[in-house]
């Protein structure tokens, strides 16, 4: 006996043994599995691809799970698996919820290539659309939209609608989400899918309302109209939602704002401070949205300061610039786009930006198009405090490799000179430094930056002698022509060369503070002394210059030649220069040779020199000297200063289209505000009107009495004399006042002590009716209770009753 009950324990020892040696080697490899599932997916030869389709076939969930695992790591990898989507498919209803997720990944994927194979599976994601997991629900309807099928329509718009009201918010964000995807694929469905979008705004839910803001973008962004009864619950719902839901939903409103809110209107009398009148609705929006500056994501941040810098009055401009600031310091490429929109609001928030010019200083690392950005951005907050560290900042980056940071800071020193009067000198020593510079493009953007500045300061002279004042004298624009035409010969750059030329041919009249030193000038009579050489140069290398340079020759030897007719060497460099743009290779040389030489008919018949027998009468209108000269010299207009835009740029701000410079369909293309707006009865909603009062029982209302000692007690006399009838109906005036029986309050002195314990009894009695109808009998009953109650607490009662006595007189 004892061996065979040892035989026994060997046996159950052994099978033990074995039990747990194959649990182990199973965890094992599930472990191994989970370890691997990162990196040894990815490595996948052929003949592990080749037993992909039996283990898809196979019984084992495991073998199952291996399979999907694989197959998605091969779609991440960019290959093309559809060969295995007739195995997936018939996996579509594994009890294993990761194999389930796996399957709807890959059919999202390749349902569209093989829709009839995904057809068959319809039945199984409808009937998904019942499981008790909610994320089986979502991903099911998410399958089922992602077959771009025509014809299952109809289907799909029934299983959103069923989905929209799920007890599950994120299974109505899923149906949100599903909406767009069916109305690209048949628009027919637009009334129904709009029906649905209207029950998905009725939503409380804040995970959900993002969504339905993307779709009813995507389906109806016309129906703004729908928007009405849920508007300031979803002012007040913005800042619960998720960030991107919050970036959609501020993107609506705000539009909504612009076409049905009233835009705010600056009110006060003449004298007084500005005061700008705000809608109350528009006044809800923005401080809704004022929190999430806060956000740490930096769309949610951009789209606050869109609605504010388009809604708000002008006083709340300012409150953009901090949080804009602090984004630039998160990455490189958030910096670029915050920038980009800094630049179109610089103009009207220059003083704010200017406190802290030190994050726009140009970086060496910094991008090209940010080193652009920050220096308009260092332009637009210049002024007199900052100017002298901006300046020095725009004559180092003019030695920059980058020929387009040259350019902008070189045209910044220029900008500096015009708008700041005092560091005018400082500005020209700079550009005139540049000139001797061996860089072609430094030399070059000098000469433009110069050529503005002596055209504006010498309209300015013209209009201040016009006016009577006397000219300031910063600067003198003819000493620096005078310095231009002396280096044209170091100025290579055609564009500087024809623009000295011009400037040359333009201000060559000579007036009497041209001469220099005291010196007695030998220039011809009525043309500044550096004029002739100049023309004298660039005829000598003629043949050689560009046609932008050729161009400007010809304009400089016609006017010297107005100025001067008399003159035998201004009248041969004439003749030899017209000589050779008549025979030029450009067409507009030859035409701009004989327009001109057309036009100087009256002041020299004969410019080519030919003789009276060649000499050829075009005929025409041949005019005189003086008509000549307005011609070539009036109405030659400064270039205009830079102003900011006041027209609405439609919402640029904070777009897509700041970027990239033009709109795209992903814009919200903002429409004109509306004076007016419509009238704001129409937002209101259940929320927001006035609760009824609330309508209780004598018994309720004296037990809402009994449990708020704290509350004023009304007492009113009752008509009979008695208590009311059990069942009646009394209005409270207030939530905490109720209706008791005055003459029952003095004939019954229980009810002060234990109010509760007494108004229960009573009211059961009168429920069952065993109590006495009669007002007498109640009293008398009253009465014996009284006088026991007396003899065991005579002085707590008279306490009580004391106190509620001076209750009701209060």
């Amino acid at each position: 006996m004892a061996a065979l009950n040892l035989n026994m324990l060997t046996e159950n020892a052994s099978r033990l043994g074995m039990r747990l040696q194959e649990t182990l080697s199973e965890h094992t490899r599930d472990l191994a599995i989970a370890r691997g599932s990162g990196s040894a997916f990815l490595d996948n030869p052929e003949e592990k691809v080749k037993n992909i389709a039996r283990q898809l076939d196979s019984n084992s969930d495991r073998e199952k799970l291996e399979a999907m695992k694989r197959l998605i790591a091969l779609i991440s990898r960019g290959r093309n698996v559809s060969e295995f989507f007739a195995q997936v498919v018939k996996n579509v209803a594994s009890h294993n919820l990761e194999i389930r997720k796996l399957v709807y990944i890959y059919l999202l994927r390749y349902a569209e290539q093989e829709p009839d194979l995904a057809l068959l599976s319809i039945n199984t994601f409808q009937k998904d659309l019942s499981d008790p997991n909610p994320l089986i629900r979502a991903m099911a309807l998410r399958v089922l939209s992602g077959i771009k099928v025509p014809m299952i329509g109809s289907i799909v718009v029934l299983a959103i609608k069923k989905c929209a009201a799920d007890i599950s918010p994120y299974v109505r964000k899923a149906a949100a989400l599903a909406i767009p995807k069916i109305y690209h694929l048949d628009s027919s469905h637009q009334p129904e899918l709009i029906r649905i979008i209207s029950t998905l705004l009725k939503d409380q839910s804040p995970l959900s309302l993002g969504s339905v803001a993307i779709a009813f973008e995507e389906v109806c962004p016309t129906r703004l109209d729908l928007l009405h009864q849920h508007y300031r619950r979803l002012c007040r719902t913005l800042i619960e939602m998720d960030e991107w839901g919050q970036v959609d939903l501020l993107s609506l409103l705000v539009r909504y704002a612009r076409v049905m809110l009233p835009r705010p209107i600056p009110s006060g009398e003449p004298d007084a401070p500005v005061q700008v009148e705000v809608d109350s609705d528009l006044k809800l929006l923005l401080t809704s949205a004022e929190p999430l500056f806060q956000s740490y994501n930096p769309a949610v941040v951009l789209a606050v300061a869109r609605a504010i810098y388009y809604l708000g009055p002008p006083s709340d401009l300012p409150k953009i610039v901090p949080p804009l600031l602090r984004l630039l310091h998160i990455s490189p490429e958030v910096e670029r786009v915050v920038l980009t929109n800094l630049v179109l609001i610089s103009a009207a928030l220059s003083s704010v930006l200017a406190k802290s010019y030190v994050q726009f200083l140009v970086r060496a690392d910094d991008p090209r198009q940010v080193k652009k950005d920050k220096v308009q951005l260092l332009r637009a907050v210049i002024n007199a405090e900052n100017y002298a560290s901006l300046l020095r900042e725009f004559i180092g980056y003019a030695d920059d490799a980058d020929d387009e940071l040259v350019a902008d800071a070189i045209q910044a020193i220029g900008y500096t000179a015009r708008v700041v009067p005092e560091s005018t000198q400082q500005c020209l020593t700079a550009l005139m430094s540049f000139i001797q510079s061996k860089h072609d493009v430094i030399v070059a953007n000098a000469v433009l930056v110069l050529k503005s500045l002596v055209q504006i300061r010498m309209q300015q002279q013209q209009n201040a002698v016009t006016s009577g004042f006397l000219p300031s004298q910063t600067f003198s624009p003819l000493q620096i022509i005078s310095r231009l035409a002396r280096r044209i010969d170091e100025i290579r750059h055609p564009k500087a060369r024809a623009c000295v030329v011009w400037l040359v041919g333009q201000y060559a009249s000579s007036t009497p503070t041209s001469t220099e030193n005291g010196t007695t000038s030998t220039a011809p009579e009525g043309i500044a002394p550096w004029a002739p050489d100049v023309l004298r140069k660039m005829a000598k290398s003629f043949m050689q210059e560009t046609s932008v340079v050729k161009l400007q020759v010809i304009t400089l030897a016609a006017k010297l030649l107005v100025l001067c007719p008399s003159d035998r060497t201004i009248v041969l460099l004439n003749r030899y220069v017209f000589s050779l743009a008549r025979y030029d290779l450009d067409y507009d040389v030859r035409d701009r040779g004989r327009t001109l030489s057309s036009l100087l008919s009256g002041v020299n018949a004969n410019i080519y020199g030919e003789s009276d027998g060649e000499h050829e009468d075009v005929g025409g209108v041949v005019l005189r000297r003086e008509q000549v000269k307005v011609v070539l010299f009036d109405g030659k207009a400064s270039p205009a200063e830079e102003t900011g835009k006041d027209e609405d740029d439609h919402g640029r701000f904070g777009s897509l289209a700041a970027v990239t410079g033009r709109w795209t369909g992903s814009d919200n293309y903002l429409p004109d505000w509306l004076e007016e707006g419509i009238s704001s009865t129409l937002r209101d909603s259940e929320a927001d009107m006035p609760q009824a009062p609330a309508y209780t029982s004598q018994s309720s209302a004296r037990s809402i009495a009994s449990s708020s000692r704290a509350s004023p007690v009304i007492l009113t006399p009752s008509a009979s004399g008695g208590i009311s009838p059990s069942g009646s109906i009394s209005r409270q005036e207030s939530a905490k006042a109720a209706y008791m029986d005055l003459d029952k309050f003095y004939e019954d002195t229980e009810e002060a002590e234990e109010s509760d314990e007494s108004e229960s009894e009573e009211d059961g009695e009168d429920d069952d009716g065993t109590a006495s109808g009669s007002g007498e009998e109640a009293a008398s009953s009253d009465g014996e209770e009284e006088s026991e109650d007396e003899d065991d607490d005579v002085d707590g009662g008279s306490n009580e009753n004391d106190r509620l006595v001076q209750d009701t007189a209060r």
